[in-house]
């Protein structure tokens, strides 16, 4: 049984990779794509630091069982190249990962977006590892199109 579980998603927006970059590093703007943030627009959130900094803690609770509890820290910004965030999921199942969003300028207007993701898979959870990739995989694909859908308008 792996006891890391890997999901990575692409997508080509076109746009240039600093207007991506920018828009991605300020955390907040995951309300806009992130299928996640976006099921329950009434959850509760809050915030420390400058968002778009290292530092910066964005943590929500939501009493919709698909959005659960949790916070997410930018762990170290690569200016115009990556966004890596430390994640802290309380529910609904308690786990940690990481995230990171790498921009990467094919051409002048030309962005390739990659959202990494990892954590780690404990028993029994790792009996349903293909299911849950599966599934996360589909959300952050979905994410990924409404992100590109909103830059590109």
């Amino acid at each position: 049984m792996a006891k890391e579980m890997i999901i990575e998603k692409s997508i080509t927006i076109d746009k240039p990779s600093r207007v991506v970059f920018d828009f991605l590093k300020i955390t907040k703007n995951q309300e806009t794509f992130s299928v996640w943030n976006m099921k329950d627009s009434g959850k509760e959130t809050a915030s420390s630091g400058i968002d778009g900094t290292e530092g910066f803690t964005y943590s929500w609770n939501s009493k919709n069982k698909s959005v659960g509890a949790g916070s997410q820290k930018i762990k170290k910004l690569v200016d115009g190249h990556s966004i890596e965030y430390d994640l802290n999921f309380e529910r609904p199942m308690k786990n940690i990962g990481t995230s990171k969003f790498i921009i990467e300028s094919i051409a002048a207007d030309q962005t390739k977006v990659t959202w990494n993701f990892r954590g780690p898979t404990k028993f029994p959870m790792s009996l349903f590892i293909g299911l849950i990739k599966k599934m996360l995989g589909k959300d952050i694909a979905q994410s990924l199109e409404h992100l590109k859908s909103n830059l590109e308008k």
